[in-house]
């Protein structure tokens, strides 16, 4: 088996309090209103704490499709959020497993930087498809920005 670890950092004019509500505790209404591929995002097992299964249901290339998520710790207190990929076409079949730890900090002029890292675990002796790094990079990236650009149309939002 492999690792393999990625880091990414995404800045953002949205202050850390503001987008992390966005993205983990209301995430489950907020991003298939702000991310156009996301169609819903449910709890198919947990209370939403650590442990909790959610299912994002997404359009991808005309075709619906899931992701699981299964939550592995919230911290509130210091604006941190992981969780892993355990099934559907976010899990490739080479690999076993994907954890993502995310954490906001205070940015320039009252926004955000965002951290990501991304720990991918092989099966076998695998190894990562640097092309699927990136659009997974990408990917990322355009969600980040999409949850800003609905946080940034609707200021009411706290």
């Amino acid at each position: 088996m492999g690792v393999f670890t990625f880091e990414n950092e995404s800045t953002s004019t949205v202050a850390p309090t503001r987008l992390y509500k966005a993205l983990v505790v209301d995430a489950d209404t907020i991003i298939p209103k702000a991310v156009e591929a996301i169609q819903s995002v449910e709890t198919v097992e947990g209370d939403g704490g650590p442990g909790t299964i959610k299912k994002l249901t997404l359009i991808e290339g005309g075709e619906t499709k899931y992701v699981l998520h299964k939550i592995e710790s919230i911290d509130e207190a210091n604006l941190g959020y992981n969780y892993s990929i355990v099934g559907g076409v976010g899990l490739p079949d080479t690999v076993e497993k994907i954890s993502i730890e995310t954490k906001l900090f205070e940015g320039p002029n009252g926004g955000s930087i965002g951290k990501v890292t991304i720990t991918i675990q092989t099966k076998g002796d695998a190894q990562p498809n640097e092309e699927e790094g990136k659009a997974a990079k990408a990917r990322g990236d355009a969600f980040f920005k999409a949850i800003e650009s609905y946080l940034s149309a609707n200021p009411d939002y706290n």
